[in-house]
């Protein structure tokens, strides 16, 4: 998740402090790496991916999105109508583990329920279950964050049970365990805290890839590279070598200029596995659906942008907005986002060209109706 990109706050995050006082045991996985040959033949029998980062316009965060009261699935059916129409067939999604604790089943069923919709427009979500990147305290209502030495099991019950509840269901495309687990996000939290989280981030991610893995899931496992320096030729650091020891597919996040792009995309190649890009599309920044998705295309790289409508989340406005906030309604030119919130393309050339490049969906004018 592109920490920069939110103008207004609110988007929950794993809580991560509450690692600190977790033990260090954990249950070896019971399945293990899916074989190159094996995330080969899985990617050959997909489409070309395309889609967004999605969060309903009229969500600030996945747990307004998600939470029983706000759940809102007229929205999602409207909006992914939207998506379908443009040729997208795939969508990234976050999910919460405090979702979980509240109620289990409850969440389940709003996930059924969401995969249903999911599946009538033919599209395919990448679940998220855990984030490195936005608020380190999230609440439910008015609850205060743990901070004891159960979360651990906590949090290995929540990837156990949504993992093993979808395992086998055909309408998820895989699971990013862990959005850029080595963020610092320095800027959301006091400075006395997680002094020292890249070296719990260490730690636990090995064990969230266990977890999930216990659970059998057909499909793959994945946790994208986001601040790799792949224009050095230094090694990966040992957060990015965990997450590329143990995806079965490669997943990274780009928002450069598209020779930065393809760059990554040559020296991801040397693993010799499936790679598609979960973060790209930052027009401010250089990277655009017209410069970037064509060279995905031709790598046969999956490009999922961030943001789909815009909305509560206000990723419209460039990352400075967190800290220098505009006060203009709507900025000359969108940082993220591809929709107005009545389905309106912000630019018709962009919505034709992934149309156009994936090949299926409808005319452009079809996107607002």
């Amino acid at each position: 998740m592109n920490c920069k990109s939110q103008k207004a706050p609110g988007r929950a995050a794993l809580l991560i402090v509450s690692i600190l006082f977790a033990s260090s045991n954990f249950v070896l996985a019971q399945t293990s790496r899916w074989t190159e040959e094996k995330a080969k033949t899985w990617y050959s029998q997909q489409p070309w991916l395309v889609g967004s980062n999605y969060i309903p316009t009229d969500a600030i965060n996945q747990l307004e999105m998600w939470q029983a009261s706000t759940f809102n699935p007229g929205q999602i059916d409207k909006e992914l109508g939207w998506a379908e129409d443009m040729g997208m067939n795939t969508m990234r999604v976050f999910l919460h583990d405090l979702l979980w604790q509240e109620n289990p089943a409850g969440f389940k069923e709003r996930v059924d329920k969401f995969l249903e919709i999911y599946s009538r427009h033919h599209i395919k979500p990448l679940l998220v279950l855990f984030d490195s990147c936005w608020d380190p305290n999230p609440k439910l209502g008015m609850q205060h964050p743990p901070e004891d030495s159960a979360q651990q099991e906590r949090l290995k019950a929540y990837v156990v049970g949504v993992v093993g509840a979808f395992a086998n269901d055909s309408r998820v495309l895989g699971w990013d365990l862990w959005n850029e687990p080595s963020n610092t996000n320095e800027g959301s939290y006091h400075k006395q805290e997680l002094k020292n989280k890249p070296q719990i981030v260490e730690e636990m991610l090995p064990k969230v890839f266990s977890w999930a893995r216990e659970a059998r899931p057909s499909q793959p496992l994945t946790s994208g590279v986001w601040d790799i320096d792949f224009m050095k030729g230094t090694s990966p650091t040992k957060t990015q070598q965990i997450q590329l020891d143990n995806s079965d597919v490669i997943t990274f996040h780009n928002y450069g200029w598209p020779e930065s792009f393809e760059k990554e995309v040559i020296f991801l190649q040397k693993f010799n596995r499936p790679i598609f890009c979960t973060e790209y599309m930052a027009r401010g920044a250089g990277s655009t659906f017209d410069t970037v998705l064509p060279v995905a295309k031709k790598y046969k790289v999956g490009a999922i942008n961030w943001g789909f409508v815009a909305g509560k989340t206000q990723t419209y406005y460039p990352w400075d907005s967190w800290r220098h906030p505009y006060i203009v309604d709507e900025p000359a030119v969108w940082f993220h986002e591809v929709l107005h919130p009545d389905g309106k393309p912000y630019r018709e050339a962009e919505v034709k060209l992934i149309h156009d490049l994936s090949g299926r969906g409808k005319a452009v004018d079809s996107a607002a109706q």
